[in-house]
């Protein structure tokens, strides 16, 4: 988790949607939920009786009737889901194209992220703010601003490079393991990389490949911490108040365990905070692996150390043994 502040400002509308009950917002094209991957079915395979146009239909034939069947799937309307790309639910061809009655042109360009593929292809790369403005119209935001595109890109972008960097603070710790893990955090969180050169890590640390297989954005579904948050912000608003996240991801993240690859969940909250002086907005990332038996072990670690170490007086002991060593040389 951490607090990162955007460069560029971003519409009001966009910040506080989630206090307004409002629908999510426009800036990420990856709002509108839709069904798994796994729901698209696939086309029927050919039938293996060759048929001849010019000869006569045998008794014996296939009895599917191919011409009305063809003409049935043509006749019938692709669905939405059939259109998106499985590994990010965004539309497979986003168009450069100026939109119809587009009244400011838009940047054609598109930046490279530093989040690798699942697929070794590359590393991820952002839409442009042209494909941004038109993948938004394709999914019913037709009030987009669209002065604002190229601002909404440039935080969307900047989010999702935070929450690659808090992925990765997590496959630091736990990609080696629990044993590993636990000695890497047994000193709290402003002492791991000490830890790591402590136990000869370093190595292994720097190595790390984790890559992003696909990622799908689920705006209208509260996790249980968020919900348990505003619960707790209703009992003792003085402590735990709090507006709701304004959007939530869910990354799909390739670790190498034992030589082996093994997809880890991982679940983002996006939380608005106080805006700077200056006006430039702050967006709160809370950042963590899916609820499963093994990462429980590595959320209750990484923060137990931690609380742990800073409540007993960690660094105080550490300090004075330091002192009580160099007094007897």
């Amino acid at each position: 988790m951490g607090w990162f502040w955007a460069d560029t400002p971003i519409p009001a509308s966009h910040r506080g949607f989630a206090r307004d009950g409002a629908a999510p917002p426009p800036g990420c094209p990856m709002h509108k939920h839709q069904k798994s991957a796994d729901a698209i079915t696939p086309p029927p395979s050919a039938c293996p009786v060759k048929h001849d146009a010019d000869a006569r239909e045998p008794l014996s034939a296939c009895p599917v009737p191919h011409a009305s069947r063809t003409a049935a799937a043509e006749s019938e309307p692709q669905s939405t889901l059939s259109k998106l790309n499985p590994l990010n639910y965004m539309f497979k061809n986003l168009s450069q194209e100026r939109a119809p009655n587009q009244t400011q042109a838009l940047p054609l360009e598109r930046e490279p992220s530093t989040i690798p593929r699942g697929d070794g292809q590359g590393n991820w790369e952002y839409p442009s703010p042209q494909q941004m403005y038109n993948a938004l119209l394709r999914k019913g935001y037709t009030d987009t601003d669209v002065t604002a595109v190229e601002s909404m890109v440039g935080v969307h972008n900047f989010l999702n490079e935070g929450a690659w960097g808090e992925i990765m603070e997590w496959e630091k710790r736990f990609a080696g393991g629990l044993y590993k893990g636990w000695r890497k955090c047994s000193r709290g969180e402003q002492n791991f990389e000490d830890n790591v050169r402590k136990y000869g890590y370093e190595k292994e640390v720097e190595d790390l490949q984790p890559s992003l297989v696909r990622f799908q954005g689920r705006p209208k579904e509260m996790t249980p911490k968020a919900a348990m948050v505003q619960v707790m912000g209703w009992i003792y608003p003085s402590a735990f108040k709090t507006e709701p996240p304004f959007d939530r991801h869910d990354w799909y993240v390739s670790r190498e365990v034992d030589g082996e690859r093994k997809e880890i969940r991982y679940i983002i909250d996006y939380y608005s905070g106080e805006p700077e002086p200056t006006g430039e907005p702050v967006f709160y990332l809370d950042v963590r692996p899916a609820l499963t038996p093994t990462t429980a072990i590595e959320r209750s670690l990484r923060w137990g150390c931690d609380v742990w170490w800073r409540a007993s007086g960690g660094d105080a002991r550490e300090m004075a043994k330091q002192q009580a060593g160099s007094t007897k040389q």
